[in-house]
């Protein structure tokens, strides 16, 4: 597989390899890799993945005593396992990618994204809008790498900042 730009891709001479077979997309762990990195495939498989088990959902929802248990149910099987997987890899995705998500994110919580005020979904289920969680992650994971020097891998490509020169903020004294 060849991962790059459109225009990158489009001056590979694929005909030079005859041995070796290309492919538009590899999956890896779960996570749908396309040439150009732009996670459209990747998008689409977890919002139908989600679709899919909320439909799947609905049809055991009566022996639920409680609406809130299904969606309970909802939220752990959709944010949990399907949204909430590897979404740090979507930092930088489009727009279109985002919006995608925070539907089947809606889908999830038993109400149609326009039925209901998206800020009310998200406050009943402590949810942060898909493209603040992506964000929110890659800052934990900084965090805890920067502190806990942990995965090794990561710790050593962070450093503290150290100005060249005493900034006014550095001084820390008040006057």
């Amino acid at each position: 597989m060849i991962f790059g730009t459109s225009q990158r891709l489009s001056q590979v001479n694929r005909s030079q390899v005859s041995d070796v077979q290309f492919a538009d997309y590899i999956k890896l762990l779960r996570v749908i890799l396309d040439s150009s990195l732009s996670f459209d495939k990747h998008v689409i498989d977890v919002t139908r993945s989600c679709h899919y088990h909320i439909h799947a959902l609905h049809h055991t929802q009566p022996l639920f005593t409680l609406d809130t248990e299904a969606k309970a149910m909802a939220v752990a099987i959709v944010s949990g396992s399907r949204l909430d997987y590897h979404n740090s890899l979507l930092y930088g995705t489009s727009q279109g990618n985002i919006n995608r998500l925070l539907c089947a994110e809606h889908f999830g919580a038993g109400c149609a994204p326009w039925t209901v005020n998206s800020l009310d979904i998200r406050c009943n289920f402590h949810w942060l809008p898909v493209s603040y969680h992506v964000t929110f992650k890659l800052c934990l994971i900084t965090w805890k790498t920067f502190h806990t020097a942990h995965p090794a891998y990561l710790s050593e490509l962070i450093t503290h900042y150290l100005p060249s020169r005493a900034l006014r903020s550095y001084n820390t004294s008040s006057d």
